[in-house]
């Protein structure tokens, strides 16, 4: 990698809430351990929820992984050491220190005016510029359509969905509650479904409890707390399969999601299969909760049972045949959290680079049919996202050797070769064959111009948001070790931050190199003018960097943008982050 330091930086952080959409908690950038068991508490949530076919639907007794302020883990073979402090620079004391206290109004007054006196675009010229780039009517219109949720590509902002015109807002049926972090695999079945029968929809955005509260009005219409929620006609469903089979009862006119009614085969088949499903979830959770020899025995045997299940209907590629059904909506959640977890977590390798050999060929061709929709596509998340959710949610995941390579590439650490970091430009394709590009999201250029689009739609909001790097942690806390909703940004940092900010915005849409002098002459202002002398000035640009890398850890997929815009945006900030920490090499 190019920076040492910046590797340095990677290893010690950990996401995620999205930052872009600003959900309501700001996480303390600070790593879980992985194998860790600690606070459990008592939740309804829907993670243990059961398909259709299965007896019964649960409650679960979850633990929760903790983390001391304190601990910290060597791992053997690696030269990194993981600190789980609040703030992500706390464990580069040889580096800085106490970075948050350093940047202060008087700190920040010189580096101010220092900044104020370099010619940069401002926000309002980022963004003319950005559109003049802008190749797609898709990208032109995306703000004009997000009030009304127009578009036959929707996105996680909308707060109404009516697809095109010929839909109003007053004939609106359906008002979905889902986690407002886009994390929950169940509101991802509601979603999706929703999605692809073209249903206009209102959406309430919920907490999940591992995050933040919940307003008093959602516990009021639903009193255990657990999400999915829907209303249908004034009708409360509190369930995710109840919702999903109102909405393909009560709703005929639209896309049917069922096997066809006449066709005895295929509903045996969907009943099988969606058993087969819950088969393939206890036995994903017994392994990636635990661990051992059997439970990755009694995991494959499964998985291998879901491949041969996708030969038995020829017409394929889904379960069912040549589209999508309900079968293929329960699989698609926990298929694609399968995917990211057990390759981070234990080293197993289903989902591969098409055209690479797999074991699993149907299940691979399954996953290219579903991101052709564009239902699948919304709801879609990345394996960085999905790794530190789940945790969370499921009580914790227990990490067994073979993993630790794939877990440096999807953290942004290092790639699998171990040539540079996998958050670093240029990035390798396929985050070097780890994680499948999204090539259905177009090429890099308008990944960027998507990264840029939606930083410079709010950047306001966005700014302050990564000031809490810099910033106080928040009380009280909540049971996700991540989870920081309360905590305080550093106004003084502020400024700077949004220097720099829109500083990459145009390194993402002209080039690093068409901005590296810029780059250079403001590193320089944060490292010699932050006031203190000495040891303070570093402290200032500390206080910078760690906004910085804490808004890259918590750049969310699909809530804040997709996985090649979240990609270039994380990369483009390791190069604003890398020149900061070259000029104190230089300079110190």
């Amino acid at each position: 990698m190019k920076h040492d330091k910046v590797l340095l930086l990677l290893s010690s952080a950990a996401p995620l809430i999205a930052v872009l959409g600003f959900a309501p908690s700001a996480l303390s950038a600070l790593r879980p351990a992985s194998t860790s068991r600690g606070i459990t508490c008592t939740t309804t949530s829907n993670s243990l929820q059961n398909a259709p076919g299965s007896p019964t639907s649960t409650a679960a007794t979850h633990t929760y992984s903790t983390s001391p302020a304190s601990s910290q883990q060597q791992r053997s073979g690696s030269t990194r050491q993981y600190m789980f402090n609040g703030n992500p620079l706390d464990m580069m004391s040889s580096l800085f220190d106490k970075s948050s206290s350093a940047a202060t109004p008087d700190t920040a007054q010189p580096v101010n005016e220092a900044l104020s006196n370099l010619v940069l675009a401002d926000w309002t010229t980022v963004r003319t510029h950005l559109e003049s780039k802008m190749t797609t009517d898709e990208e032109r219109n995306f703000r004009a359509n997000l009030a009304m949720g127009y578009g036959v590509t929707g996105s996680p902002m909308h707060k109404i969905r009516l697809f095109d015109e010929s839909n109003q807002e007053k004939d609106i049926r359906v008002t979905f509650y889902r986690d407002s972090a886009s994390w929950c695999p169940y509101c991802q079945k509601v979603w999706l479904t929703l999605e692809e029968k073209r249903i206009p929809y209102r959406v309430e955005k919920i907490n999940m409890r591992c995050y933040g509260e919940k307003p008093d009005s959602f516990k009021r219409l639903q009193p255990g707390g657990q999400i999915p929620v829907a209303t249908i006609d004034g009708t409360t469903l509190r369930q995710s399969n109840d919702i999903l089979f109102a909405l393909e009862d009560l709703f005929p006119n639209h896309k049917s999601m069922s096997p066809p009614p006449n066709d005895s085969f295929l509903k045996a088949k969907a009943q099988e299969y969606l058993r087969l499903e819950r088969q393939l979830f206890s036995a994903w959770m017994y392994w990636l909760t635990g661990g051992g020899a059997q439970a990755k025995r009694n995991f494959i045997e499964t998985l291998q049972v879901v491949e041969k299940a996708l030969k038995e209907v020829p017409e394929g590629p889904f379960f069912l045949g040549k589209d999508i059904t309900i079968v293929d909506v329960q699989f698609s959640s926990f298929l694609e959290r399968m995917a990211a977890s057990l390759l981070f977590y234990k080293g197993f390798q289903m989902r591969v680079v098409k055209g690479e050999p797999t074991d699993y060929p149907l299940i691979n061709a399954w996953f290219d049919a579903m991101e052709t929709l564009p239902s699948y596509q919304l709801t879609k998340s990345d394996y960085y996202t999905h790794c530190w959710d789940l945790p969370p949610q499921l009580g914790g995941c227990v990490s067994e050797p073979g993993g630790e390579d794939y877990e440096d590439a999807i953290n942004g650490v290092r790639s699998l070769d171990g040539t540079q970091g996998s958050w670093e430009l240029p990035l390798q394709p396929h985050n070097g064959g780890v994680e499948p590009d999204w090539e259905w999201a177009g090429d890099e250029d308008a990944a960027r111009r998507e990264a840029v689009e939606r930083v410079s739609g709010n950047y306001e909001a966005i700014v302050k948001f990564a000031a809490r790097g810099a910033g106080k942690k928040g009380f009280p806390s909540y049971g996700a070790p991540l989870s920081d909703p309360n905590a305080t940004p550093n106004d003084a940092v502020q400024p700077s931050v949004d220097h720099m900010m829109r500083l990459v915005c145009l390194a993402l849409l002209d080039g690093t190199d068409a901005h590296q002098k810029e780059l250079e002459d403001a590193a320089t202002i944060l490292v010699t003018k932050g006031g203190g002398g000495g040891g303070g000035k570093r402290e200032f640009a500390s206080a910078v960097v760690a906004s910085l890398t804490y808004m890259r850890d918590r750049v969310g997929v699909p809530r804040d943008m997709r996985l090649p815009a979240a990609r270039q945006l994380r990369a483009h900030l390791n190069w604003a982050i890398a020149g900061i920490l070259d000029k104190v090499d230089s300079l110190y």
